[in-house]
């Protein structure tokens, strides 16, 4: 995926009808649109492309005692054993404000000392977090890139709002996934998780959301989405339209053998790909 041509790359996660992966489709069964206009898909590949990944840890008063322990645990495993040696990641946590616990790394030791230091305090500010983590996304290394937020509760401290962050996403090639953990116990402390907010995040990128009741289930859900992620195809080609206009463009992924279901990013804005001076 390395050219002097400024390719449009789209990520794609492809299920079968009883929401299972599929993940060893050729390419000849794939079909891309951008603005309604079928493209030619100039580039392709179903082997697994190294990830840039930020994880968004939730730290505020709800996730105190267990629940933090049962995220920690989880994404140490998610990081470390679900995932592929070549992947590199980020790691960021929030309450009432964002706060990056590392830098790209994909060093054991600096992601356990980072959640080893967490205590939780203070509301929760999660589209704020996902706006500081977007430009640390688009100064990866990898060429496929994703987001996973992990949270109890619903966003009470943002500046940056839910319109805002759908706005941003449209800017970024990244996967916003989420787990939500929606407790049916009441909490005193902060406000319910919304799901369906979070679903409006992570839906349009390509990614969804996983709903738990407990923190207990955590591993299990970032299971689920390595698996995803570990699964993923990888097509390209070159826009039709003229340059990077500026303007939102849809697209859409589609398998034309079979009874599957295609996610990917609903579509983008076409901005100027920025390079590294020679």
């Amino acid at each position: 995926f390395t050219s002097s041509i400024e390719i449009t790359s789209v990520t794609a996660t492809v299920t079968d009808k009883d929401g299972h992966l599929v993940h060893d489709l050729p390419q000849d069964v794939f079909e891309v649109y951008e603005d309604g206009a079928r493209q030619t898909i100039t580039q392709f590949t179903r082997d697994r492309v190294p990830i840039g990944l930020g994880v968004l840890l939730d730290v505020s008063d709800s996730m105190y005692g267990r629940r933090i322990h049962d995220a920690q645990a989880a994404v140490e495993r998610f990081l470390f054993e679900l995932l592929d040696p070549a992947d590199e990641f980020f790691l960021l946590t929030f309450n009432h404000a964002p706060r990056p616990l590392t830098g790209w790394t994909r060093t054991q030791q600096d992601v356990q000392r980072a959640l080893g230091g967490i205590r939780p305090s203070g509301g929760t500010a999660i589209y704020d977090a996902i706006a500081d983590a977007l430009p640390l996304i688009a100064r990866r290394n990898r060429q496929r890139a994703a987001l996973l937020v992990i949270s109890d509760g619903a966003d009470t401290a943002s500046n940056t709002t839910l319109r805002d962050i759908r706005s941003l996403l449209l800017r970024s090639d990244a996967f916003v996934y989420a787990i939500a953990i929606d407790s049916p116990d009441r909490s005193p402390i902060n406000t319910r998780v919304n799901p369906q907010a979070l679903r409006e995040i992570t839906n349009e990128s390509g990614g969804r959301t996983e709903v738990v009741q407990t923190s207990g289930d955590l591993a299990e859900a970032t299971a689920r989405i390595a698996e995803e992620l570990n699964s993923q195809y990888l097509l390209g080609f070159t826009s039709a339209r003229s340059a990077a206009d500026g303007r939102y463009h849809s697209l859409r992924v589609k398998v034309t053998t079979g009874e599957y279901r295609v996610r990917a990013r609903n579509g983008y804005v076409a901005t100027p790909v920025s390079r590294p001076p020679e």
